[in-house]
């Protein structure tokens, strides 16, 4: 493979920062190869979303909007991202990881006769290979799978892995309806759990808590307010998720979820490497523990020292005061 390409995953012109990050990704990872980068972006009001990523380091962009990828189920998806590989040539796929994605680059795998790498955190080029990085085995190793230059290949992309790089000026060419499809799985029904909530990876601010907090109950009443002042979304440690106390998808860290938010508020969390790996590209990161000489302290910018059962409500108070007093 000597070129990316970009599956520009979205609903309806909104995406997540991942496409993002993966479109400044592609650059790299082709100027390495001595390729092009590319994106896909398919589906309703693909057109306004190639007009944002038009601003990003990509060569060119194809796209439909082709109502019937939103209308049936994966195979419009599967045909659109076919055709874009064949028409770009051998090259590296970057898709979404994703639950939506995860779906499609098995399907695109088959198609293309490629070898895929899930929950890619990292991609390197060393001797004419594309080494792609990811935890396995619940975190307790790290594999460097290489695919090799010449042939397809695909990878699945952990949001919050890659840095966003803006600038370009990405053509945009229309990629033809692949003829003689019909499709029978058709979508009735869309339904988004948890719909009002802001993801995690997408929130400004994050509020975490772990051990510390001796069970449950805290996270709705101490930390949840705390990040509603602040507009953000709360998260977990792994020793918190495995206790029970919230749902896997709060976790941060290695075996979890990686966040990038301007402001990491961690509560009773120990800052095991684990956990550090899922946060540490935060902008600014507050850590509350009552213990000086956790790990934590040695990468926070700040440490409070001190019980967060009386911190942490009282520092709500005083955000929520001065929303109030702006308002």
């Amino acid at each position: 493979m000597n070129n990316v390409l970009v599956y520009a995953e979205h609903r309806r012109g909104a995406t997540r920062k991942v496409t993002f990050e993966m479109a400044s990704e592609a650059a790299r990872i082709a100027e390495a190869l001595g390729g092009t980068a590319s994106a896909v972006v398919i589906g309703p009001e693909s057109s306004s979303l190639a007009e944002q990523l038009r601003g990003y380091p990509l060569e060119r962009i194809l796209v439909n909007d082709d109502p019937d990828v939103e209308r049936f189920l994966l195979d419009p998806i599967v045909d659109y991202l076919a055709a874009a590989a064949h028409i770009v040539g051998p090259s590296l796929v970057l898709i979404p990881n994703t639950l939506s994605g995860r779906d499609v680059a098995g399907r695109l795998m088959v198609r293309l006769g490629a070898g895929m790498v899930a929950d890619v955190v990292d991609v390197r080029v060393e001797e004419g290979a594309v080494v792609c990085v990811s935890p396995k085995l619940g975190g307790a190793l790290i594999t460097h799978c290489a695919l090799r230059v010449g042939d397809y290949g695909i990878a699945t992309v952990r949001p919050n892995a890659f840095t966003v790089t803006a600038g370009g000026d990405a053509r945009v060419e229309p990629l033809e309806k692949p003829a003689g499809k019909q499709y029978a799985a058709e979508i009735e029904r869309d339904v988004e759990e948890g719909a009002g909530e802001l993801a995690l990876e997408e929130a400004p601010v994050v509020v975490a808590g772990g051990r510390g907090l001796g069970g449950p109950e805290p996270f709705e009443t101490l930390l949840r307010p705390l990040a509603h002042a602040l507009g953000g979304a709360v998260g977990a440690s792994r020793a918190a998720a495995d206790a029970g106390w919230v749902p896997y998808s709060l976790q941060i860290g290695q075996t979890g979820k990686t966040v990038t938010p301007n402001l990491y508020i961690a509560v009773g969390i120990s800052g095991a490497i684990q956990h550090k790996v899922g946060m540490r590209a935060a902008g600014t990161i507050v850590a509350i523990n009552k213990d000086a000489a956790s790990p934590i302290a040695e990468f926070s910018d700040l440490l409070v020292v001190g019980d967060a059962f009386r911190i942490v409500p009282e520092l709500t108070k005083l955000i929520e005061t001065a929303k109030g007093t702006l308002a």
